[in-house]
């Protein structure tokens, strides 16, 4: 009986073997009796399996049964103690029943288990918990009895079935490999017969071995603690040699071990001649398949293209074509990998057809994979190729728009930024010419190595297609960048004649700033008209080299203007400010010509001046032979009024505006300074007036003396 059949019946814990013996060797049977009412037929199913347990021997030293019924019936202790007569009555020896304490006194006497011993075939006695030790040792009874016997029902349990499992399982695993291996030993067709069918055993050998070794495990060591301390008090495990047969699980792994042994070798050996075949099948397939479809796919793909998308194309189809070798490849690698871990267990019978399977899947494999290569790498030479010269052509489109575009730049510096530009895409154009060059030259080296994968076929047609194309593509690059080349020669001459133009307009208008800048100067600083003669000569010679300097701006703005106007007619385009320009510097100079010549006017009335008044001034009025003639005083009265009245007029331009020299308070300044000298000069026409009343007055004394 099994274990699991009645696992709900053994979990109640009707009965057990608690692992404990009697002074005669013999096992304690104790049937726990609870106030709830117990079935007999679980009883009696849950004792047929605890009988079942034990060894013959151990059945033969007989056994003593400990009835509970403290917390029973005495109907119910009655009927489990005849129920033991035709369960167990050759192998009970005694049935101890634990009664509660003054409890069954009355009831005893209607039935004397003592005097029913001959017809029961087995003593039964009465007794307390505290008294059973008077029958059995104290380590030899659990807790509830006031034993130190430990007995976990529980663990007990799942041991059991973890044993009744193995049991089981070994027992058919070894019926089933003993078949097996049985079956290899026969003749080559019979090993065939046999490969074909399933020799997987029912139940993993891995497994239950483990599972065995655990078990065996658990049974040593619970052995060990119990013998250890069998007199001390430490719990007896009831997992016994006796109980759960030690032996009989070492035996079954044993056994086990040595059927598993052959078996994988059995294994070994067909896994090793089932690789064998399968190898050979992989490898003719990856032979015949590379050397077939692939080859044929290959051969028809020589062209490079004659775009980026045509190459792209070429490239998607390579690609595809690679996806595909690249499966076959797998299955190559991994062939390899088989082919030389067979090689290393060394068996000389296929060594050499091994090393041959793999020396032709080898060579078949690399030189595939080698024209699988080669045509990548040109392939993408030729991708590589028409990118450069599609940028090319576009940096040449660029350039050839920058050529025909109006130019219409706004300054001269705009003008040098776009002659950068120019410069800066030509210097690409050639770096993109001289790439192009190169990439060409490694795609037609590439061509020129390719008949040595041709497989036999002629691919000097297509190569010289290919080629010229090649060439074709240098030689337009090359015309087109020449003609841009002259291009931009015209180009640059007529933008560095503008940078010319917009220099002299430049230059123009500065010199009008200039002109304009000496008549603010002229207008607001030369103001000053000299305190004498000698400085008022100084500033007409300053006043010369100013108006000197005027002139040979206005005459560098003329030439200029002049120049813009050459300029833009060798240009064909008309000028944007030289038109404003030339009015603008006639107005200027006009106004700085009145302007200086008012000026010029000033100083030579306050020359004249200065150099009368000086005359008269140095002129000693004691001494009549000194004496200034009065025409000289009227002549210095009337220049000094003049130049008084000349200094509050403004000056009148052309265009009827007007404008003042200096402030009011540097003219005021000036005239003041006049004013001071026209004094001095009055005063010395006083004294000489006194001087020659005196004198006339002595002539007239001394005339009548003389008389």
């Amino acid at each position: 009986m099994e274990a699991t059949k009645i696992l709900p019946v053994l979990k109640k814990k009707l009965a057990f073997l608690s692992g404990g013996k009697d002074r005669r060797s013999g096992l304690i049977l104790t049937i726990p009796l609870c106030t709830e009412q117990t079935s007999m037929e679980e009883l009696s199913a849950t004792l047929d399996y605890l009988l079942g347990i034990p060894s013959e021997k151990c059945k033969a030293r007989g056994f003593t049964v400990i009835v509970d019924g403290r917390k029973s019936q005495w109907n119910i202790v009655k009927t489990v103690v005849l129920m033991l007569q035709n369960v167990i009555p050759a192998e009970v020896s005694l049935v101890c029943v634990v009664k509660p304490d003054e409890f069954w006194d009355k009831k005893v006497p209607h039935f004397c288990f003592w005097k029913e011993k001959d017809r029961l075939g087995f003593e039964v006695i009465l007794v307390s918990a505290n008294k059973l030790t008077r029958y059995i040792e104290p380590c030899q009874l659990t807790d509830e009895f006031g034993g130190s016997l430990v007995y976990d029902h529980l663990d007990w349990l799942n041991k059991r079935l973890v044993f009744e499992k193995f049991t089981k399982e070994s027992t058919s695993l070894l019926d089933e490999l003993t078949v097996i291996n049985e079956n290899e030993k026969g003749s080559q067709a019979e090993k065939d017969r046999s490969s074909e069918s399933n020799i997987l055993p029912s139940f993993d050998p891995e497994t239950v071995l483990q599972t065995g070794h655990e078990l065996l495990s658990e049974l040593q060591q619970r052995r060990f603690n119990g013998s250890e301390g069998g007199g001390g008090g430490t719990a007896w495990s009831p997992m016994d040699d006796e109980l759960l047969a030690q032996p009989q699980v070492m035996k079954l792994l044993d056994s086990l071990r040595e059927q598993y042994t052959k078996y994988q070798e059995v294994c070994r050996q067909r896994s090793k001649r089932s690789q064998l075949e399968e190898i050979q099948t992989k490898v003719m397939q990856v032979v015949n398949w590379l050397e077939g479809p692939g080859t044929e796919q290959l051969r028809t793909q020589w062209g490079i293209g004659d775009s980026i998308r045509a190459t792209q194309a070429l490239q998607q189809k390579h690609e595809e074509i690679e996806s595909q070798h690249s499966e076959w490849f797998a299955v190559y690698v991994e062939l390899n990998q088989q082919i030389a871990a067979l090689l290393s267990a060394g068996d000389e019978e296929d060594l050499m057809e091994l090393k041959g399977l793999q020396q032709q899947l080898s060579d078949v494999c690399y030189r595939q994979a080698s024209q699988l290569e080669f045509r990548q790498n040109v392939l993408q030479s030729a991708h590589e190729f028409h990118m450069t010269a599609q940028d090319m052509s576009q940096q040449l489109d660029g350039l050839l728009g920058m050529l025909c575009a109006d130019v219409a730049p706004a300054d001269g510096a705009a003008i040098q930024q776009t002659l950068k530009h120019l410069e800066e895409k030509l210097k690409s154009v050639e770096g993109a010419l001289q790439s192009l060059r190169e990439k060409g030259q490694v795609l037609l080296d590439q061509m020129s190595t390719q008949t040595s994968f041709s497989y036999g076929k002629d691919v000097s047609i297509e190569n010289k297609e290919n080629i010229d194309h090649i060439h074709s593509v240098m030689e337009d690059m090359q015309l087109r960048k020449q003609r841009c080349e002259d291009m931009v020669d015209v180009r640059r001459l007529k933008m560095l004649q503008m940078v010319q133009l917009f220099k002299c307009e430049e230059d123009a208008s500065q010199a009008v700033e200039w002109l304009g800048e000496l008549l603010d100067a002229l207008l607001k600083t030369h103001i000053r008209l000299g305190d004498d003669s000698q400085e008022t000569k100084v500033l007409l010679e300053k006043h010369k080299k100013f108006v000197d300097v005027a002139q040979s701006t206005y005459d560098y703005g003329r030439q200029l203007l002049q120049a813009t106007v050459v300029l833009c007619q060798s240009l064909r385009c008309t000028t944007r400010s030289s038109g404003d320009t030339l009015p603008r510097l006639n107005r200027v100079w006009k106004q700085f010509t009145v302007t200086s010549d008012e000026r010029q006017h000033r100083l030579e009335m306050a020359s004249a001046f200065h150099t009368a008044a000086e005359k008269i001034l140095r002129e000693s009025p004691e001494l009549a032979e000194l004496m200034v003639d009065v025409e000289a005083y009227e002549e210095v009265e009337t220049v000094g009024k003049g130049l008084l009245d000349r200094l509050t007029v403004p000056v009148i331009f052309p265009d009827g505006s007007e404008q003042f020299f200096g402030s009011p308070g540097d003219m005021a300044s000036s005239a003041e300074s006049i004013r001071e000298r026209m004094k001095l000069v009055e005063e010395k026409r006083f004294l000489q007036e006194e001087v020659e009343q005196r004198l006339d007055e002595e002539a007239l004394e001394a005339g009548p003396r003389e008389s």
